[in-house]
This record gives C-alpha cells, sequence and structure tokens, in this order.
C-alpha cells in the first residue's frame, strides 16, 4: 500500500520540481495517529513560471485531484519558482493554525 505522502511526492514529479517537500502535518490537528490527511506541500518548479498564485495552486490540485476527494483534508502549498525561491532563501511560511475540526465545543 502506498502512502498518501508518497502517492502526492510521486505525482508531483510531473511538476519537473526543483524542489520538493512534502510534510504530514496531521499530527497538528484533531486526527487519530499515524493519520495522513493533513498535509504542507512546498514545491519549486519552473512550470509556475507567469502564472499567479491561484493557476499555480489550480495545477497542484488537479495532480492531486484523487487524493483531495478521498484522502486530504487539508493542504497548504507553497509554490514558488526557482527565482522566488532564491528570493526567499528558501524559506516558506508557516501553516495556519487548525481551527480545532470536530474538538471545537
Amino acid at each position: 500500500m502506498m502512502h498518501i505522502k508518497n502517492s502526492i511526492e510521486t505525482k508531483l514529479q510531473v511538476l519537473q520540481p526543483h524542489f520538493l517537500e512534502v510534510i504530514n502535518e496531521s499530527h497538528k490537528h484533531n486526527v487519530p495517529k499515524g493519520s495522513e490527511s493533513h498535509f504542507k506541500v512546498i514545491i519549486v518548479s519552473n512550470e509556475f513560471q507567469g502564472k499567479m498564485p491561484i493557476a499555480r495552486h489550480r495545477i497542484v490540485n488537479s495532480v492531486l485531484a484523487d487524493e483531495l476527494a478521498h484522502s486530504i483534508h487539508a493542504l497548504v502549498l507553497n509554490t514558488m519558482t526557482i527565482e522566488e525561491w532564491s528570493e526567499k532563501g528558501g524559506m516558506t511560511n508557516d501553516s495556519p493554525p487548525c481551527l480545532g475540526g470536530s474538538s471545537r465545543k
């Protein structure tokens, strides 16, 4: 059985990433131990050249359509060109905090 994280990494290779990191952030949320439902993806690819962030996100969402429909509850995307990645010194923003989901009263 392929884990969701591995599936995300494999499928995103189609975008020929210069850098790709897929981080399972499920442990930060109210989900069972070992869950794979909340991810942060940092992807640096020249495929994003000349595209606005929403278009970049649509590209990634299209590639991961099956996972988004069946497995992934939350996906934080950091999509950059190589130039943007260099300008940021390889840094990204933290994911937004969990708002509680089913743990909210």
